[in-house]
């Protein structure tokens, strides 16, 4: 640290979401023929990798789009939340002169939503609509249009499936520990870095 280009996931990372998706869940599971979980599994699941929680509850991945189409749509309506200090660590980061990047797999609408105007005009590239298993040609993306060396950016996201896109493309891995996955369960991909609290976020400022 610091990086000249530091990506955000959105939902787990910069959005409190979790408590919505929960919620959700077991709906879109009858909508999709899946399998409901019960409120005592919730915490057992998070601490397991993505595709171990779609073998569990019987989603095929050739439904993954379908559900996450349904899941943005269900969240239109919903009051999503920042995480507490996100905005201004947010805004720090960018006065120390790193450019700021998206990569989400929830819609364009969704995301600046939930950013607001005034923090989605501090991002220098967005990325929306990737599927959890194909954020690395986002991430590349992003790359490609800001010109930014990989050694020289970092992901920050929230599950093991965003430390595998971020490797993939080259570049370090930030994992929060106040997302979707447990902390354990992060620390067991042995992320460059593992933020406890948001504000642990204003190291990557020069």
């Amino acid at each position: 640290m610091p990086y000249d280009l530091i990506i955000f996931d959105l939902d787990g990372t910069l959005a409190d979401s979790f408590a919505f998706f929960v919620s959700v869940h077991n709906q879109l599971a009858d909508r999709h023929g899946f399998r409901r979980i019960a409120p005592a599994e919730i915490e057992t699941l998070r601490g397991r990798p993505a595709r171990e929680i779609m073998r569990h509850v019987g989603l095929p991945r050739w439904k993954l789009p379908l559900v996450a189409r349904s899941f943005a749509r269900l969240m239109r309506e919903a009051d999503i939340p920042l995480f507490a200090g996100i905005g201004p660590v947010l805004e720090r980061l960018q006065q120390s002169g790193a450019a700021l990047a998206l990569v989400s797999s929830n819609t364009a609408g969704n995301c600046r939503r939930i950013l607001g105007d005034a923090h989605w005009q501090r991002l220098v590239h967005v990325e929306c609509g990737a599927s959890i298993f194909g954020k690395r040609r986002r991430i590349a993306r992003a790359l490609h249009a800001t010109g930014i060396d990989p050694a020289r950016t970092i992901y920050i996201g929230d599950q093991a499936t965003d430390a595998e896109a971020a490797r993939a493309a080259g570049v370090a891995f930030g994992a929060v520990a106040w997302g979707y996955a447990t902390r354990a369960s992060l620390e067991l991909i042995q992320p460059e870095h593992l933020f406890c609290c948001v504000e642990d976020l204003i190291a990557l400022a020069a």
